[in-house]
């Protein structure tokens, strides 16, 4: 179980959109077995550089530097990938592409992720009972709970994971009540 604990909520909870291309690109990295380090360096480099990706995309800038580049600086497990990436002009978007495949590794090891909104976080047991309720949901044999402090809520939690939301907030099940109130 993995518990983080965010000061404010995100606005962009659960997946967020990425290109197909990246999609693609970061199956195939999954696929090719690069070793997760190069992977993570790679990663780290593109986001405290992010320069390259203007470089990469630049028309003025030849294949060829651009190739040198690729084997300056990156491991050389990751060289070939990122040489066809940038031969289909794909390197613009690197962040996306090392996002999904982040998620397609968690895919592929069974493991979902849900963020928990609430007040106070939660118990280690009421941790638990949320891991052991993501886990039979999803059919996965772990779950990852990003906490997020919302003192908006009033009390309660909701839980996001992929495409649902459960809302057990105080301040939801004001509104649920405000609607109905309002529809008769």
């Amino acid at each position: 179980m993995t518990m983080q604990i965010n000061s404010r909520e995100k606005t962009n909870v659960g997946k967020r959109y990425r290109s197909l291309a990246a999609e693609r690109y970061a199956r195939v990295l999954y696929e090719l077995q690069i070793p997760k380090e190069a992977v993570q360096e790679s990663e780290t480099i593109f986001s405290e550089n992010p320069v390259l990706c203007q470089v990469f995309d630049s028309p003025v800038v030849s294949r060829e530097k651009k190739f040198r580049l690729i084997d300056r600086i990156f491991p050389p497990e990751i060289r070939n990938f990122l040489k066809t990436a940038c031969r289909h002009q794909r390197l613009d978007i690197a962040g996306e592409i090392f996002e999904a495949y982040e998620a397609y590794c968690r895919e592929q090891a069974h493991v979902v992720t849900a963020v928990l909104s609430c007040v106070e976080p939660p118990s280690r047991e009421q941790l638990q009972k949320m891991e052991t309720f993501l886990c039979g949901r999803y059919g996965a044999e772990k779950a990852e709970i990003q906490v997020c402090r919302n003192e908006s809520l009033m009390g309660g939690f909701i839980l996001r994971a992929g495409n649902d939301e459960y809302d057990w907030s105080i301040k939801g099940r004001l509104d649920r009540l405000k609607q109905k109130l309002t529809w008769r």
